[in-house]
Protein backbone atom coordinates (compact mmCIF):
# COMPACT_ATOMS: atom_id res chain seq x y z
CA UNK A 1 0.00 0.00 0.00
CA UNK A 2 1.26 3.45 -0.95
CA UNK A 3 0.38 6.38 1.32
CA UNK A 4 -0.37 9.73 -0.33
CA UNK A 5 1.23 11.80 2.44
CA UNK A 6 3.38 10.65 5.36
CA UNK A 7 4.26 13.21 8.02
CA UNK A 8 7.10 12.40 10.40
CA UNK A 9 6.45 13.92 13.83
CA UNK A 10 3.20 14.57 15.72
CA UNK A 11 4.22 18.00 16.96
CA UNK A 12 2.59 21.34 16.16
CA UNK A 13 3.64 21.50 12.50
CA UNK A 14 2.91 17.85 11.79
CA UNK A 15 -0.56 17.81 13.32
CA UNK A 16 -1.48 21.18 11.79
CA UNK A 17 -0.53 19.90 8.34
CA UNK A 18 -2.51 16.69 8.88
CA UNK A 19 -5.59 18.55 10.15
CA UNK A 20 -5.38 21.08 7.33
CA UNK A 21 -5.30 18.27 4.77
CA UNK A 22 -8.19 16.52 6.52
CA UNK A 23 -10.28 19.68 6.48
CA UNK A 24 -9.84 19.75 2.69
CA UNK A 25 -10.65 16.08 2.25
CA UNK A 26 -7.18 14.54 2.04
CA UNK A 27 -5.83 11.71 4.15
CA UNK A 28 -2.36 11.63 5.67
CA UNK A 29 -0.44 9.37 8.03
CA UNK A 30 1.48 10.88 10.94
CA UNK A 31 4.36 8.84 12.38
CA UNK A 32 5.32 9.65 15.97
CA UNK A 33 8.32 8.00 17.63
CA UNK A 34 6.98 8.35 21.18
CA UNK A 35 4.02 6.41 22.59
CA UNK A 36 1.84 9.50 23.08
CA UNK A 37 1.59 13.18 22.18
CA UNK A 38 4.73 15.10 23.18
CA UNK A 39 3.62 17.82 25.59
CA UNK A 40 6.95 18.99 27.04
CA UNK A 41 7.43 22.75 27.14
CA UNK A 42 4.14 23.42 28.98
CA UNK A 43 3.08 26.56 27.06
CA UNK A 44 3.97 28.96 24.27
CA UNK A 45 3.18 32.56 23.45
CA UNK A 46 0.59 32.57 20.67
CA UNK A 47 0.60 35.83 18.74
CA UNK A 48 -1.92 37.15 16.21
CA UNK A 49 -0.41 35.15 13.34
CA UNK A 50 -0.89 31.92 15.31
CA UNK A 51 -4.58 32.61 15.87
CA UNK A 52 -5.11 33.29 12.18
CA UNK A 53 -3.59 29.88 11.47
CA UNK A 54 -5.73 28.23 14.16
CA UNK A 55 -8.84 29.85 12.69
CA UNK A 56 -7.85 28.54 9.25
CA UNK A 57 -7.99 24.96 10.55
CA UNK A 58 -11.17 25.72 12.55
CA UNK A 59 -9.96 25.20 16.13
CA UNK A 60 -9.28 28.82 17.11
CA UNK A 61 -12.54 29.43 18.96
CA UNK A 62 -12.26 26.12 20.82
CA UNK A 63 -8.86 27.13 22.21
CA UNK A 64 -9.85 30.75 22.91
CA UNK A 65 -12.36 29.52 25.48
CA UNK A 66 -9.55 27.84 27.43
CA UNK A 67 -7.01 30.67 27.45
CA UNK A 68 -7.13 34.26 28.67
CA UNK A 69 -6.33 37.05 26.21
CA UNK A 70 -3.40 39.17 27.32
CA UNK A 71 -3.81 42.95 27.52
CA UNK A 72 -0.21 44.02 27.05
CA UNK A 73 3.52 43.51 27.37
CA UNK A 74 5.30 45.01 30.36
CA UNK A 75 9.11 45.12 30.07
CA UNK A 76 11.31 45.89 33.07
CA UNK A 77 14.95 45.80 34.11
CA UNK A 78 15.98 43.33 36.82
CA UNK A 79 18.86 45.64 37.66
CA UNK A 80 16.88 48.80 38.42
CA UNK A 81 13.45 47.24 38.83
CA UNK A 82 11.99 50.02 36.64
CA UNK A 83 9.56 49.44 33.77
CA UNK A 84 11.30 50.33 30.50
CA UNK A 85 8.37 49.71 28.16
CA UNK A 86 4.62 49.08 28.38
CA UNK A 87 2.96 48.03 25.16
CA UNK A 88 -0.83 47.69 25.03
CA UNK A 89 -1.90 44.97 22.59
CA UNK A 90 -5.50 46.01 22.05
CA UNK A 91 -4.88 49.76 21.99
CA UNK A 92 -1.94 49.67 19.58
CA UNK A 93 -2.94 51.65 16.49
CA UNK A 94 -0.19 50.19 14.32
CA UNK A 95 -1.32 46.67 15.12
CA UNK A 96 -5.07 46.82 15.59
CA UNK A 97 -6.67 43.47 16.21
CA UNK A 98 -3.61 42.02 17.92
CA UNK A 99 -4.42 38.84 19.81
CA UNK A 100 -1.93 37.36 22.27
CA UNK A 101 -2.41 34.45 24.64
CA UNK A 102 -0.25 31.97 26.52
CA UNK A 103 -1.30 28.70 24.93
CA UNK A 104 -0.91 25.43 26.81
CA UNK A 105 0.98 23.00 24.61
CA UNK A 106 -1.03 19.99 25.77
CA UNK A 107 -4.31 21.73 24.99
CA UNK A 108 -3.04 22.75 21.56
CA UNK A 109 -1.83 19.28 20.55
CA UNK A 110 -4.99 17.62 21.84
CA UNK A 111 -7.13 20.12 19.92
CA UNK A 112 -5.15 19.43 16.73
CA UNK A 113 -5.43 15.67 17.20
CA UNK A 114 -9.07 15.38 18.28
CA UNK A 115 -10.59 16.08 14.84
CA UNK A 116 -8.25 13.78 12.92
CA UNK A 117 -9.69 10.46 11.70
CA UNK A 118 -8.89 7.43 13.83
CA UNK A 119 -5.58 5.91 12.80
CA UNK A 120 -4.09 9.11 11.39
CA UNK A 121 -1.43 9.18 14.12
CA UNK A 122 0.68 6.05 14.47
CA UNK A 123 2.61 6.13 17.73
CA UNK A 124 5.83 4.25 18.52
CA UNK A 125 6.84 4.60 14.87
CA UNK A 126 10.41 5.83 14.58
CA UNK A 127 11.86 6.40 11.10
CA UNK A 128 15.47 5.20 10.97
CA UNK A 129 16.27 5.64 7.27
CA UNK A 130 14.83 6.95 4.01
CA UNK A 131 15.22 5.29 0.62
CA UNK A 132 14.18 6.30 -2.89
CA UNK A 133 12.41 3.97 -5.28
CA UNK A 134 11.19 5.47 -8.54
CA UNK A 135 9.14 8.49 -7.46
CA UNK A 136 8.26 7.05 -4.07
CA UNK A 137 10.01 7.32 -0.73
CA UNK A 138 10.52 4.18 1.32
CA UNK A 139 10.57 4.74 5.06
CA UNK A 140 12.33 2.12 7.16
CA UNK A 141 10.97 2.06 10.71
CA UNK A 142 12.66 0.90 13.89
CA UNK A 143 10.31 -2.10 14.14
CA UNK A 144 11.52 -3.39 10.78
CA UNK A 145 8.47 -2.34 8.75
CA UNK A 146 8.65 -0.30 5.56
CA UNK A 147 6.20 2.36 4.36
CA UNK A 148 5.87 3.76 0.85
CA UNK A 149 4.68 7.31 0.28
CA UNK A 150 4.13 9.79 -2.54
CA UNK A 151 4.90 12.75 -0.24
CA UNK A 152 7.22 12.86 2.75
CA UNK A 153 7.00 15.75 5.21
CA UNK A 154 9.55 16.07 8.01
CA UNK A 155 8.12 17.71 11.12
CA UNK A 156 10.47 15.82 13.39
CA UNK A 157 12.13 18.65 15.29
CA UNK A 158 15.64 20.03 15.58
CA UNK A 159 17.24 16.60 15.12
CA UNK A 160 15.15 15.84 12.05
CA UNK A 161 16.12 12.75 10.06
CA UNK A 162 14.29 14.22 7.06
CA UNK A 163 16.31 17.46 7.26
CA UNK A 164 19.45 15.34 7.41
CA UNK A 165 18.34 13.43 4.29
CA UNK A 166 17.78 16.75 2.50
CA UNK A 167 21.34 17.77 3.38
CA UNK A 168 20.49 20.68 5.67
CA UNK A 169 23.13 21.61 8.21
CA UNK A 170 22.55 20.67 11.84
CA UNK A 171 21.11 23.40 14.08
CA UNK A 172 23.81 25.08 16.15
CA UNK A 173 23.93 25.91 19.85
CA UNK A 174 23.25 29.53 20.73
CA UNK A 175 25.28 29.30 23.94
CA UNK A 176 22.12 29.95 25.95
CA UNK A 177 19.79 27.70 27.91
CA UNK A 178 16.19 27.97 29.02
CA UNK A 179 14.39 26.73 32.11
CA UNK A 180 10.62 26.59 31.77
CA UNK A 181 7.95 25.94 34.34
CA UNK A 182 4.22 25.89 34.89
CA UNK A 183 2.35 26.50 38.16
CA UNK A 184 -1.29 25.64 38.85
CA UNK A 185 -3.48 27.23 41.51
CA UNK A 186 -6.72 25.53 42.48
CA UNK A 187 -8.06 28.78 43.87
CA UNK A 188 -6.76 30.95 41.04
CA UNK A 189 -3.45 32.81 40.73
CA UNK A 190 -4.84 36.37 40.70
CA UNK A 191 -2.39 37.59 38.04
CA UNK A 192 -3.23 40.45 35.71
CA UNK A 193 -3.61 39.37 32.04
CA UNK A 194 -0.22 40.71 30.97
CA UNK A 195 2.98 39.32 29.49
CA UNK A 196 5.68 40.34 31.98
CA UNK A 197 9.24 40.37 30.64
CA UNK A 198 12.38 41.12 32.66
CA UNK A 199 16.00 41.22 31.54
CA UNK A 200 19.45 42.26 32.69
CA UNK A 201 22.68 40.69 34.01
CA UNK A 202 22.76 38.37 31.00
CA UNK A 203 19.36 36.75 31.65
CA UNK A 204 15.78 37.05 30.45
CA UNK A 205 12.67 36.07 32.42
CA UNK A 206 9.02 35.99 31.43
CA UNK A 207 5.70 35.34 33.15
CA UNK A 208 2.17 35.14 31.78
CA UNK A 209 -1.14 33.51 32.76
CA UNK A 210 -2.58 30.79 30.51
CA UNK A 211 -5.96 30.78 32.20
CA UNK A 212 -7.32 31.77 35.61
CA UNK A 213 -5.57 28.88 37.37
CA UNK A 214 -2.38 28.28 35.34
CA UNK A 215 0.69 30.48 34.92
CA UNK A 216 3.67 29.84 32.64
CA UNK A 217 7.17 31.23 33.12
CA UNK A 218 10.62 30.92 31.56
CA UNK A 219 14.18 31.90 32.38
CA UNK A 220 16.96 32.05 29.76
CA UNK A 221 20.63 32.68 30.40
CA UNK A 222 24.08 32.27 28.91
CA UNK A 223 25.28 28.90 30.15
CA UNK A 224 28.75 27.88 31.27
CA UNK A 225 30.41 24.55 32.12
CA UNK A 226 29.25 24.79 35.74
CA UNK A 227 25.61 24.56 34.63
CA UNK A 228 25.87 21.05 33.14
CA UNK A 229 24.23 19.34 36.13
CA UNK A 230 21.20 21.63 36.23
CA UNK A 231 19.37 19.85 33.41
CA UNK A 232 19.01 16.64 35.44
CA UNK A 233 18.25 18.25 38.80
CA UNK A 234 14.92 20.14 39.15
CA UNK A 235 15.83 21.31 42.65
CA UNK A 236 19.00 22.94 41.31
CA UNK A 237 16.97 24.47 38.46
CA UNK A 238 14.58 26.21 40.82
CA UNK A 239 17.32 27.39 43.16
CA UNK A 240 19.36 28.69 40.25
CA UNK A 241 16.46 30.71 38.84
CA UNK A 242 15.41 32.15 42.20
CA UNK A 243 18.97 33.24 42.96
CA UNK A 244 19.32 35.06 39.62
CA UNK A 245 16.00 36.91 39.32
CA UNK A 246 17.21 40.32 40.46
CA UNK A 247 14.63 43.02 41.16
CA UNK A 248 11.37 41.46 39.99
CA UNK A 249 7.81 41.59 41.39
CA UNK A 250 6.94 39.25 44.24
CA UNK A 251 4.29 37.67 41.99
CA UNK A 252 6.99 36.18 39.76
CA UNK A 253 8.92 34.83 42.74
CA UNK A 254 5.75 33.26 44.15
CA UNK A 255 4.89 31.56 40.86
CA UNK A 256 8.36 30.04 40.54
CA UNK A 257 8.35 28.91 44.17
CA UNK A 258 4.91 27.35 43.64
CA UNK A 259 6.00 25.38 40.56
CA UNK A 260 6.26 21.63 41.30
CA UNK A 261 9.66 20.12 40.58
CA UNK A 262 8.02 17.81 38.05
CA UNK A 263 6.85 20.86 36.10
CA UNK A 264 10.37 22.15 35.40
CA UNK A 265 12.43 21.47 32.30
CA UNK A 266 15.81 22.80 31.13
CA UNK A 267 17.16 22.67 27.58
CA UNK A 268 19.85 24.28 25.40
CA UNK A 269 18.62 26.79 22.82
CA UNK A 270 19.46 25.90 19.24
CA UNK A 271 18.82 27.61 15.91
CA UNK A 272 19.39 26.97 12.25
CA UNK A 273 21.76 29.37 10.57
CA UNK A 274 19.41 31.68 8.67
CA UNK A 275 21.41 31.52 5.43
CA UNK A 276 21.01 27.72 5.50
CA UNK A 277 17.23 28.27 5.25
CA UNK A 278 17.69 30.73 2.37
CA UNK A 279 20.13 28.68 0.31
CA UNK A 280 19.77 25.15 1.65
CA UNK A 281 17.44 22.50 0.25
CA UNK A 282 14.35 22.73 2.40
CA UNK A 283 12.55 20.58 -0.16
CA UNK A 284 13.69 18.10 -2.80
CA UNK A 285 11.29 16.42 -5.20
CA UNK A 286 8.45 15.07 -3.05
CA UNK A 287 10.15 15.69 0.31
CA UNK A 288 10.13 18.79 2.52
CA UNK A 289 10.52 19.92 6.13
CA UNK A 290 8.37 22.17 8.31
CA UNK A 291 8.26 23.42 11.89
CA UNK A 292 11.42 23.04 13.96
CA UNK A 293 12.84 20.71 11.33
CA UNK A 294 12.83 23.73 9.01
CA UNK A 295 13.41 26.77 11.20
CA UNK A 296 14.55 26.01 14.76
CA UNK A 297 15.00 29.39 16.43
CA UNK A 298 15.70 30.88 19.83
CA UNK A 299 12.51 31.77 21.76
CA UNK A 300 13.24 35.49 22.06
CA UNK A 301 10.29 36.66 19.95
CA UNK A 302 8.01 33.74 20.82
CA UNK A 303 7.47 32.70 17.21
CA UNK A 304 8.67 29.08 17.06
CA UNK A 305 5.28 27.48 17.66
CA UNK A 306 3.44 30.23 15.78
CA UNK A 307 5.60 29.70 12.69
CA UNK A 308 4.97 25.94 12.91
CA UNK A 309 1.22 26.63 12.74
CA UNK A 310 1.78 28.87 9.72
CA UNK A 311 3.84 26.13 8.06
CA UNK A 312 1.10 23.57 8.54
CA UNK A 313 -1.61 25.74 6.96
CA UNK A 314 0.53 26.78 3.99
CA UNK A 315 1.82 23.25 3.40
CA UNK A 316 -1.66 21.70 3.61
CA UNK A 317 -2.92 24.22 1.06
CA UNK A 318 -0.02 23.59 -1.35
CA UNK A 319 -0.34 19.80 -1.09
CA UNK A 320 -4.12 19.89 -1.50
CA UNK A 321 -3.70 21.81 -4.74
CA UNK A 322 -1.17 19.27 -6.00
CA UNK A 323 -3.27 16.24 -5.03
CA UNK A 324 -6.70 17.62 -5.93
CA UNK A 325 -9.07 15.64 -8.16
CA UNK A 326 -9.07 18.50 -10.62
CA UNK A 327 -5.40 17.88 -11.35
CA UNK A 328 -5.35 14.08 -11.57
CA UNK A 329 -7.26 11.20 -13.14
CA UNK A 330 -9.46 8.92 -11.06
CA UNK A 331 -8.50 5.85 -13.10
CA UNK A 332 -5.43 3.72 -12.53
CA UNK A 333 -2.39 5.84 -13.13
CA UNK A 334 -0.14 4.95 -16.01
CA UNK A 335 3.59 5.58 -16.11
CA UNK A 336 3.20 9.05 -17.59
CA UNK A 337 0.44 9.94 -15.14
CA UNK A 338 2.57 8.92 -12.16
CA UNK A 339 5.31 11.16 -13.46
CA UNK A 340 2.81 14.00 -13.85
CA UNK A 341 1.62 13.49 -10.29
CA UNK A 342 5.18 13.57 -9.00
CA UNK A 343 5.79 16.83 -10.87
CA UNK A 344 2.62 18.38 -9.43
CA UNK A 345 3.74 17.42 -5.93
CA UNK A 346 7.18 18.81 -6.61
CA UNK A 347 5.70 22.11 -7.79
CA UNK A 348 3.45 22.20 -4.72
CA UNK A 349 6.40 21.79 -2.37
CA UNK A 350 8.38 24.33 -4.37
CA UNK A 351 5.53 26.79 -3.84
CA UNK A 352 5.57 26.02 -0.09
CA UNK A 353 9.32 26.51 0.10
CA UNK A 354 9.14 29.79 -1.78
CA UNK A 355 6.47 31.12 0.57
CA UNK A 356 8.18 29.97 3.78
CA UNK A 357 11.87 30.45 3.03
CA UNK A 358 12.12 34.21 3.57
CA UNK A 359 9.61 34.19 6.42
CA UNK A 360 11.74 31.59 8.23
CA UNK A 361 14.93 33.56 7.58
CA UNK A 362 13.32 36.70 8.97
CA UNK A 363 12.07 35.04 12.16
CA UNK A 364 15.31 33.18 12.93
CA UNK A 365 17.39 36.32 12.40
CA UNK A 366 15.09 38.58 14.40
CA UNK A 367 14.92 36.13 17.31
CA UNK A 368 18.68 35.81 17.48
CA UNK A 369 19.34 39.56 17.37
CA UNK A 370 16.60 40.36 19.91
CA UNK A 371 17.96 37.71 22.26
CA UNK A 372 21.50 39.00 21.83
CA UNK A 373 20.45 42.53 22.78
CA UNK A 374 18.09 41.57 25.60
CA UNK A 375 20.56 39.23 27.27
CA UNK A 376 23.65 41.34 26.73
CA UNK A 377 25.61 42.14 29.87
CA UNK A 378 27.78 44.81 28.26
CA UNK A 379 27.51 48.32 29.68
CA UNK A 380 26.98 50.09 26.35
CA UNK A 381 24.34 47.73 24.95
CA UNK A 382 22.61 47.51 28.34
CA UNK A 383 22.41 51.31 28.52
CA UNK A 384 21.04 51.60 24.98
CA UNK A 385 18.60 48.74 25.54
CA UNK A 386 17.15 50.07 28.79
CA UNK A 387 16.97 53.70 27.69
CA UNK A 388 16.32 53.68 23.95
CA UNK A 389 15.70 50.21 22.49
CA UNK A 390 13.20 48.70 24.91
CA UNK A 391 10.07 50.06 23.20
CA UNK A 392 11.49 49.28 19.76
CA UNK A 393 12.19 45.66 20.69
CA UNK A 394 8.73 45.28 22.21
CA UNK A 395 7.12 46.69 19.07
CA UNK A 396 9.20 44.32 16.95
CA UNK A 397 7.36 41.38 18.52
CA UNK A 398 4.03 42.70 17.24
CA UNK A 399 5.54 43.54 13.87
CA UNK A 400 6.70 39.96 13.30
CA UNK A 401 3.28 38.73 14.44
CA UNK A 402 1.50 40.87 11.83
CA UNK A 403 1.41 38.05 9.28
CA UNK A 404 -1.46 36.13 7.73
CA UNK A 405 -0.75 32.64 6.41
CA UNK A 406 -4.07 32.63 4.56
CA UNK A 407 -7.12 30.38 4.65
CA UNK A 408 -7.90 26.86 3.48
CA UNK A 409 -10.45 25.93 0.86
CA UNK A 410 -12.75 23.98 3.17
CA UNK A 411 -15.93 22.77 1.49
Amino acid sequence: MVEDVVIVGAGIAGLTTALGLHRMGFRSLVLESSDSLRVTGFALVSWTNAWKALDAIAIGDFLRKQHVQLDGLVVASIISGFVTSHLQFKANRKHEGSEVRSLKRKALLEALAKDLPLGTIRFTSKVVSIEEKDNLKLLHLADGSILKTKVLVGCDGVNSIVAKWLGLEKPVLSGRWAIRGCAKYLGGHGLEPNFLLFFGNGSRTGLMPCDEKTAYWFFTWTASAEHKDIQENPTMMKQFVLSNLGKVPEALVNVIESTPLGSLVASPLKFRKPWNVLWGEIYKGNVCVAGDALHPMTPDIGQGGCAALEDGVVLARCLAEALSKDSRRESNLGVEDKEDEFNRIKKGLEKFAKERRWRSFELISTAYVVGLIQQSNGKVISFLRDNFLSSFLAGLLLKRAAYDCGKLNIS
